[in-house]
């Protein structure tokens, strides 16, 4: 018997329960609330977990991240015969990551993913690992070096900053996760000046941009844990580009992804933002990335909210 969420049949569109039943039922098989299904699925399956924060910050629109796991993983298991993405809550935190070919976080903040002990299992047997917005940010010392091993950065307070700005990404590396990525630009909560690991050693920049001063926000006087201090201000005065994305390959190949924006659930609106960060979830988990990346149509209004609304059923 396949057990799957209690929401999930809640949530079936009409064209799926018009369906014939076979389809019916391999829609079901790989559901991304199916957490039965994906364990059982064959090694040859990459199995991709997402961890989603239950809370929010701030009105709608703000840290959606239930709802953008949801699309994600969705997305990547359309995409792909060969993935089983799963959405989990921070809530009802797995406890069996035995299988997990990559873990993604979106929380608000990602020390619990640091401390995980299922995660550090998954993460020394060389499962990839990706966090995205808050989740980039952890407290230092054994924390940050577990962010150091697994994705090569961090956010970290009196250190890194996280002002509302629009960069310009007008030069985009060649890289997997790149593919089908133009120039754009979009306002959101960037954070910036991330703690990497000595010498960038295994990090590849994918998404630079120089600050304006203003964002830096600091008074010249008083560190901030996140709003400024000497060091990034003497950084953007200088006119060091700053990384709000990056790719990582530890020492063992396992792989790592650091997205430091999504504040706004309205970017996946964004085409570049939107095919970024679905190419990053499977490049870190070793699945090929198309040629003109992984593609999607421009989800309207309408789409989003109704992901969001599932992301609050996920709440019951």
């Amino acid at each position: 018997m396949k057990i799957i969420g209690p929401w999930t049949f809640a949530l079936l569109s009409t064209a799926t329960l018009l369906a014939p039943a076979d389809a019916q039922d391999k829609a079901q098989e790989k559901d991304v609330f199916n957490y039965v299904a994906q364990q059982k699925a064959g090694k040859d399956v990459k199995k991709i977990v997402f961890i989603a924060d239950a809370g929010t910050h701030g009105g709608k629109g703000n840290h959606e991240f239930k709802a953008g796991a949801i699309y994600m993983a969705r997305t990547l298991n359309a995409q792909y015969p060969n993935c089983h993405a799963v959405v989990h809550l921070n809530t009802r935190w797995p406890k069996d990551l035995s299988h997990a070919d990559c873990v993604i976080v979106l929380l608000n903040h990602g020390g619990k993913a640091a401390d995980d002990k299922a995660v550090q299992e998954a993460m020394a047997r060389g499962a990839g690992f990706m966090a995205i917005h808050y989740g980039v940010e952890v407290n230092k010392g054994k924390q940050g070096a577990n962010f150091h091993k697994w994705m090569g950065g961090y956010f970290e307070a009196h250190w890194s900053v996280n002002p509302f700005w629009v960069p310009k990404f007008d030069k985009i590396p060649e890289h997997e996760t790149t593919r089908g990525v133009k120039p754009f630009s979009v306002n959101d909560e960037w954070y910036y000046h991330m703690r990497f690991v000595d010498d960038m050693k295994g990090v590849t920049p994918i998404l630079s941009a120089v600050p304006d001063l203003k964002t830096v926000r600091w008074d010249g006087k008083n560190s901030s844990s996140h709003g400024g201090n000497e060091a990034v201000y003497e950084a953007v005065k200088a006119g060091k580009a700053q990384h709000m994305a990056w790719a990582f390959v530890r020492p063992d190949g396992g792989r790592g992804f650091g997205f430091t924006g999504y504040h706004n659930y309205d970017n996946l609106k964004n085409d570049s933002f939107r095919t970024l960060l679905l190419n990053a979830a499977a490049w870190t988990a070793k699945l090929e990335v198309p040629a003109n990346g992984i593609p999607t149509k421009t989800p309207t209004v309408q789409e989003l909210d109704k992901v969001y609304e599932e992301g609050l059923r996920m709440l019951k």
